[in-house]
């Protein structure tokens, strides 16, 4: 029990230390430079939404080249100089037709794959963990309800960076404090806002929610891989709103409950974001 305990106490320091936290954690979730492509998919949900994207683009190039060859048919066997003398007819039934149904066809097709996935991500499964989500100008509140503790999200300044063990590139994406998640649990989201309308939203997990004040919206996600993920607020919400970024590690089993042994000692109670002055 000695040596069980023990263990849980280093790995909460482990996890606490944020460089080291960062030295242990592969940073997987993070915008590069001159990209356009996908963040690595770290949920079934992202998986789901990058094949979606890549069939349909598919489709899209299909159709885009059909047309393109079609104007230059028509450009060609229809000018002036090999047409002189233009057609009198003002329609063509079967053309017609077919313009009418393969669009049609085409939507369906489309639908009939997209809709699951759209209902997958709105139907809110069952929660392992569940974290209510406070949008703030100009920064995050997380409470873990299951846990009864809380604590606020603040990005990190330039000259934070490194002593908070990130790298100079991660300057508007990483927070003072993280959120921490096991992998493969489900995690639910209870998302509002405190003021105006924010977004929650980590690309690499397929996710992205309106947080409204007033509202309570939802989203869950289960992560499949360690690591460390980022993303930002999504809804113009103000003239900080570039600067309100989400840090999510997503650690094993063991890891998470050492963390949240020392988050609920650290943590306990609703965040106080303001320090209050003592009256005399």
């Amino acid at each position: 029990m000695r040596m069980k305990t023990t263990l849980y106490g280093l790995l909460a320091a482990f996890l606490a230390t944020p460089s080291m936290a960062q030295d242990a954690l592969e940073v997987i979730g993070q915008p590069l430079p001159r990209g356009i492509a996908f963040q690595p998919a770290a949920t079934e949900l992202a998986r789901d939404l990058q094949w979606l994207d890549g069939m349909i683009l598919v489709i899209i190039t299909a159709i885009t080249i059909f047309v393109t060859a079609l104007m230059g048919y028509c450009i060609v066997r229809f000018n002036r100089r090999a047409n002189p003398t233009p057609g009198t007819f003002t329609h063509n039934s079967p053309i017609e037709i077919a313009w009418t149904i393969v669009p049609i066809v085409i939507l369906v097709f489309i639908g009939a794959f997209s809709l699951p996935i759209l209902f997958k991500q709105q139907e809110i499964p069952k929660a392992d963990i569940t974290i209510k989500v406070t949008g703030y100008q100009w920064y995050w509140g997380y409470e873990y309800v299951d846990h009864e503790f809380g604590f606020d999200s603040f990005k990190l300044e330039k000259d934070e960076l490194e002593e908070n063990g990130y790298a100079p590139e991660q300057y508007l994406l990483a927070t003072d404090t993280a959120v921490v998640v096991p992998i493969g649990k489900t995690i639910v989201m209870n998302l509002t806002g405190a003021d105006v309308i924010h977004s929650w939203t980590i690309p690499a997990f397929g996710v992205k929610q309106d947080a409204v004040p007033g509202r309570i919206s939802q989203l869950w996600f289960a992560a499949e891989k360690e690591g460390i993920y980022f993303g930002q607020c999504s809804e113009l919400c103000g003239k900080d709103h570039a600067y309100m970024p989400i840090t999510v590690k997503v650690v094993s089993q063991d890891a998470y409950d050492a963390w949240l042994s020392g988050a609920i000692e650290e943590f306990a109670g609703l965040p106080q974001p303001f320090k209050v002055a003592k009256a005399d």
